[in-house]
């Protein structure tokens, strides 16, 4: 017996089990069975049956020892090879691996070190680097060795992504610190909102694009605007710039550092007023508000800034803005005056003395930061309050207008590319939500010495280098503009950011032009993550060998890899 095919015009073929015999010169044909409904699977076992073969169940003849996740331990690795991050850390050796290990690590899921030696054997992390045997001790003994590289690597990236004439971004925060024994750890501004814990501070410099150059590590109560020296610094003495422009914002290059900057020659500045200056030259005459009836950007000079551009900008949108969260601040204060105005007149029998009445109200009103839109009248067992309209009048006129300050002259940079380039520096903010949000996860910090934390900040700073690149290239598959590279240098550098349509599109779909799910950074991290690795050995009476086979590629992963470009794009 044997299966035969048989094509049947435009229907699906008829399979049959036939017996064939010859008599004379002609060959004739029995159909013992029509299996036309079974699934090919069973007619090639069927076949291979007749055929002779010795048929052995697969779970007999094939066991799965393990199936680790390996689709993104490949996308994030084959990334570093790209970009030859690994050769620009050091050249081959024990504690390189370790550092792209935990960078790798960070990217995939971020954790403490000793979680890191936990984490990494549950995909092929640690088999692809061979360090699966290292223990927590080691992973910090590389960081040690990765501080001590830490200026020959900053000065390999400034190489790559800065020259002269390159604009640079320059920000700071700050993250909280869990513990008592690092000496940087220091009260100070908490951007993370942890009350009562102390913080460390660490700025990142940038190229005009967002990508990661260099980070400093100070202590928590370090002032934003003493960290400017040392970038000015690092970047005439270490990168051997000889001409540059630094941008950051007011409250970080204010007027006494600008001063200090003028005495390096070559290095421009871009920056901006701050409120009291502002009105300071509206005051004076230098910024008439009726030059906005027209436009919403003019450039304008002031004596009290000689040899600087000022260009003032009105936004209206962010005027009502402003308009409507300072009433919902005076609303909120007005709404603590009004119970402490109750209490102090309840208290008829044994009234609240003048200097008690003042420590309440002085908390009230500087709680929301608007006390100086009222007017208080205390005494003892007396407290009256009023708004001061002149005040909120006088702040309300400067509603949505802000001066952006620059020695750059018009014939470098227009006014236009100026502003723009200030508002650049929110490419250094998205560089801080990724560090302190899900993605690399810098804090908490729970490092006990100052090498460690300083190791640690730099360490999460390689990780966001991987994934700029990583984010870029995906942006097709992210819920990420990738017009506004483009838009950037063209739009209205002013009125607020508007989404591309394609961008749009993304979001109210869901779904790519090319019909692929749109993801987040990380969803798609976990998505790679489903293609994984298996160990499979074969069941024989012999010496069983193990050997590896990867799950095939789905569509989503394919077009992540071909995006990062580790796998060639198929041709139609």
């Amino acid at each position: 017996m044997y299966i035969d095919i048989v094509p049947n015009r435009n229907s699906r073929p008829a399979i049959l089990i036939r017996e064939a015999r010859r008599e004379g010169t002609k060959i004739i044909k029995r159909t013992v069975a029509n299996i036309s409904d079974w699934p090919m699977h069973k007619v090639d076992a069927l076949r291979a049956l007749l055929r002779g073969d010795q048929l052995i169940s697969a779970n007999k003849m094939l066991t799965i020892e393990q199936s680790l996740p390996h689709g993104h331990v490949e996308a994030v690795l084959g990334t570093i090879k790209k970009l030859n991050f690994d050769t620009l850390i050091a050249p081959p050796c024990r504690e390189r691996d370790l550092i792209i290990a935990m960078i790798a690590q960070r990217l995939l899921h971020p954790c403490s070190k000793l979680a890191t030696t936990r984490l990494w054997h549950s995909t092929t992390l640690a088999e692809e680097l061979s360090v699966g045997e290292a223990g927590s001790e080691e992973l910090y003994r590389a960081l040690d060795w990765l501080l001590e590289r830490q200026r020959e690597i900053e000065n390999r990236l400034a190489g790559r992504h800065l020259t002269d004439g390159s604009l640079v971004l320059y920000d700071v925060s700050s993250s909280y610190y869990e513990g008592h024994t690092c000496p940087l750890a220091r009260l100070g501004h908490n951007r993370d909102g942890k009350e009562g814990l102390p913080i460390i501070v660490y700025g990142v410099m940038t190229d005009n694009q967002g990508r990661p150059i260099a980070v400093d590590v100070y202590a928590g109560n370090t002032g934003d605007p003493s960290t400017v020296s040392d970038q000015v610094e690092k970047l005439r003495g270490r990168f051997g710039l000889s001409r540059m422009v630094l941008v950051g914002d007011r409250g970080m290059l204010t007027q006494t550092k600008i001063d200090v900057i003028r005495g390096y020659p070559g290095i421009g500045w871009i920056s901006a007023l701050k409120g009291t200056a502002v009105r300071g030259i509206v005051e004076s005459g230098a910024l008439q508000l009726s030059i906005f009836d027209a436009r919403n950007l003019a450039e304008i000079s002031s004596p009290e800034y000689p040899g600087e551009r000022l260009i003032a900008c009105f936004n209206p949108l962010l005027a009502e803005e402003r308009r409507r969260k300072r009433a919902e601040l005076l609303a909120a204060t007005e709404k603590g005056l009004l119970k402490l105005s109750k209490e102090v007149t309840r208290r008829g029998k044994k009234p609240l003395m003048e200097g008690e009445i003042g420590i309440k109200a002085g908390k009230i009103i500087n709680r929301y930061k608007v006390g100086k839109h009222f007017i208080l009248t205390v005494g003892d067992g007396v407290f009256q309050w009023t708004r001061n309209v002149e005040s909120i009048e006088r702040e309300s006129k400067l509603d949505g207008i802000y001066v952006i300050r620059t020695s750059e002259p018009s014939e470098a940079m227009s006014a236009e590319d100026t502003v723009r380039h200030y508002k650049s520096l929110s490419q250094v903010e998205r560089a801080f939500r990724c560090l302190k949000g899900l993605d690399v996860l810098i804090r908490p910090i729970r490092h006990f010495t100052e090498d460690h934390v300083r190791a640690h900040i730099f360490l999460c700073m390689l990780a966001y280098y991987v994934e700029w690149h990583m984010r870029e290239a995906l942006a097709p598959l992210l819920f990420q503009d990738e017009e506004v590279s483009v838009q950037r240098t063209k739009r209205d550098p002013v009125a607020p950011a508007m989404q591309s349509a394609s961008v749009l599109q993304k979001k109210r779909s869901r779904v790519t032009e090319d019909g692929y799910a749109v993801h987040s950074f990380e969803t798609l991290i976990n998505e790679l993550g489903t293609r994984c690795r298996n160990r499979c050995r074969i069941k024989s009476d012999t010496e069983e060998k193990p050997f590896y086979q990867l799950t095939e590629y789905t569509a989503v992963q394919k077009r992540a890899l071909q995006l990062l470009g580790l796998l060639p794009v198929e041709k139609t």
